[in-house]
């Protein structure tokens, strides 16, 4: 399958470094813009250092808020929750 031709507009200082790229590393710029592509299309979907620390602030928010509780308490809720849903769901609202 051929490759589809496409025409772009690129400033001088992009035109300078992609040929600077395509003479450094030997490859045509059609190879150089491609690969360029993938590993931009890799790191879109990560996030920004602002969101990392955005949903770390709001993590370190809520974890004081989370109450204390022993395993052994969790592990009572879990089999309550468990029995309830092979029950039917749970009949009363625990209490706290």
């Amino acid at each position: 399958m051929a490759n589809p031709k496409m025409t772009f507009s690129l400033d001088e200082e992009t035109v300078k470094r992609l040929e600077q790229a395509s003479e450094r590393l030997g490859k045509p710029k059609s190879e150089v813009v491609r690969e360029a592509i993938l590993e931009y299309s890799l790191r879109v979907d990560r996030l920004t250092e602002a969101e990392r620390q955005r949903m770390l602030a709001a993590l370190d928010d809520l974890l004081p808020k989370i109450p204390p509780r022993s395993d052994e308490e969790v592990d009572l809720e879990l089999r309550e929750i468990r029995a309830a849903r092979r029950g039917g769901g749970r009949r009363t609202k625990r209490e706290t």
